[in-house]
């Protein structure tokens, strides 16, 4: 090689250097508001640059500094860390790992550039980023996913998971698995009464209390508002079903004094599911736990109701009749009956009482005991309700007019129409709308309407009342009964449920209460009027008691519209 071709190569290697230092340098001070260690390996040396002393609180100048930085990191971390720092003989240019500052308990991605000459190491430049903020965003996000953010204990989702884990397990091992839900009795009222944030304070109490039977056999849920979840391994012994309630209800005896220093005391009910007799999967379980809720808020508070196969039958009839109804209401699949009532004394047509009735195509005749409640539970009782108030109205109108006879009209009214803020309007605009005398329209209500708010409920009454409509108390004994209602009450007439009215002639207590209440009815001015009468010795004794009015098959069944004519021409003679 000649002299010069040896000056040119030096030349060429020199500016090599030269350009790759620059890139080092460029590198470096690019990205100054990071942390970095660069280490060059001619010498040796590893020193800290851009804001590597205001994160680490030092600077490093030699190999005890590089120690001391080690120092900081998780153990379990550091000796990756230290690979990430020595190695040489990564393939790749870059290398990365995550690992914690155990002084502030700070997350930090550090990231290995490193640099070859014929491939021999010549300089690192190490970048070290702040990543707290990320891991705290992470770390929240992943609490999230398996805890509730109100109580702290499992969430549905991730309960679901851990409970398909425990029937995994017990199939396995030919072992049972239990899911006890826990819905808080009437939790509407504490918010409504104390508010929301003293009853997100009662779920936060209620879920810590349950957090402490959590163990290897004992999952705790906060499936939703007011719904817990216990899921029991093999739940025998101090860990069965009974046991659990039993401790439950020792603590409810007790209230939950809350921060405010306000005491909240209420009861809960529990429906019992279990694998493998409900299901075999955890969806199964809360469902068929779902279930026998219903049938135990069905039968009232403080309730304990196991899941069974029969249940699930009525439920699911239940959801068909349901989905029928909901067709039903659609097309208007619906027909008003009126049945006659007649005063007692002389047998004169007194007016109708309109009652609702379904005929499906498959069921046939589907009594209004079965599909009204299920209408006032999914608010299709509304469009129900609207429909026999026209028709009834209308139909009252047309026999006014064909006949020329003085009837009153009696229309059922639902405590889910009444608590509606049109209800009155809705009342006044259809007797309006077909020119009726509102003195001969009665509204039926039963007691469970004056409960919820009886200041409401009596105002609404009193604006009927004024307007000429009849008030008529219905199912009167089998409710509250409360006389001071009566008092306050702008009532025209009392109606004696058909239970009283059945049994008035063999048992003698019901002959004393049924005798209360008409001569009260007579002594208040009230009319009464009896229904379900089916015989003749239940009309005799109901006319010499003072009965005013009687109503049942003995005298005239319920009737679709076509064949009310006979009924209606009678009473037009009678009044000529």
């Amino acid at each position: 090689m000649t002299d010069l071709q040896y000056q040119l190569d030096l030349l060429k290697a020199i500016n090599n250097k030269l350009a790759e230092s620059e890139r080092m340098y460029k590198l470096i001070v690019e990205r100054a508001s990071l942390s970095f260690i660069y280490y060059s390996k001619e010498n040796d040396q590893y020193v800290s640059m851009g804001s590597f002393k205001k994160v680490f609180g030092f600077d490093i100048t030699d190999h005890g500094d590089l120690e001391r930085f080690f120092s900081n990191f998780d153990p379990s971390k550091e000796s990756r860390v230290r690979e990430v720092f020595f190695s040489e003989n990564f393939s790749k240019n870059e290398e990365s790992i995550d690992t914690l500052d155990s002084y502030g308990k700070r997350w930090f991605r550090i990231i290995c550039t490193k640099l070859y000459d014929n491939d021999e190491l010549t300089d690192k430049v190490i970048k070290i980023i702040d990543i707290t903020r990320d891991m705290s965003r992470n770390e929240e996000l992943l609490y999230m996913a398996y805890f509730d953010s109100l109580t702290g204990i499992y969430n549905r989702n991730y309960f679901i998971t851990l409970l398909d884990g425990f029937i995994a397990d017990a199939k396995d091992n030919g072992d049972k698995v239990a899911l006890i839900t826990i819905d808080i009795d009437d939790f509407k009222k504490v918010n409504d009464g104390l508010g929301m944030i003293i009853g997100d304070e009662y779920l936060q109490q209620f879920g810590s209390y349950l957090k402490e039977f959590q163990d290897d056999r004992v999952l705790v849920s906060h499936l939703s508002n007011d719904i817990f979840a216990l899921g029991i391994y093999n739940p025998y012994g101090d860990y069965s079903v009974d046991s659990f309630i039993n401790r439950i209800r020792k603590r409810l005896v007790e209230p939950f004094k809350m921060s405010s220093g306000q005491e909240v005391n209420v009861s809960v009910s529990f429906s019992i599911s279990e694998y493998p007799d409900s299901g075999d999967a955890a969806l199964t379980l809360i469902n068929c736990g779902d279930i026998a809720m219903f049938r135990a808020k069905t039968l009232g508070n403080n309730q304990i109701v196991y899941f069974d196969a029969k249940m699930l039958e009525d439920f699911m009839s239940n959801v068909n009749l349901e989905n029928k109804l909901s067709d039903a209401v659609l097309n208007h699949r619906f027909e008003v009956y009126f049945q006659p009532q007649y005063h007692a004394d002389n047998q004169t047509l007194r007016g109708f009482e309109a009652l609702i009735r379904w005929k499906d195509d498959e069921k046939g005749f589907i009594p209004p005991s079965e599909f009204i409640p299920i209408a006032e539970k999914n608010g299709s009782i509304i469009p129900i309700g609207n429909y026999v108030l026209d028709r009834s109205v209308r139909q009252y109108a047309v026999w006014r007019d064909m006949y020329d006879v003085d009837f009153t009209m009696s229309i059922n009214i639902s405590a889910v129409q009444y608590k509606r803020e049109d209800f009155v309007d809705n009342v006044i605009s259809v007797i309006k709308k077909y020119d009726v005398n509102p003195q001969n329209i009665e509204l039926e209500i039963t007691e469970s309407i004056l409960i919820d708010d009886f200041e409401l409920v009596s105002n609404k009454l009193k604006v009927l009342r004024d307007f000429g409509i009849k008030i008529s108390l219905d199912d009167f004994g089998t409710g509250y009964s409360s006389l001071s209602y009566l008092m306050k009450m702008p009532i025209d007439t009392l109606k004696i449920d058909k239970t009283f009215v059945d049994s008035v002639l063999s048992d003698n207590s019901t002959r004393i209460i049924l005798d209360s209440i008409l001569n009260m009815s007579h002594n208040m001015g009230f009319e009464s009027i009896a229904e379900g009468v089916e015989s003749e010795n239940q009309y005799n004794y109901l006319n010499d008691k003072g009965c005013n009015v009687i109503q049942g098959f003995l005298l005239g069944k319920p009737l679709p519209a076509g064949e009310i004519q006979k009924v209606l021409e009678q009473a037009a003679n009678s009044q000529s």
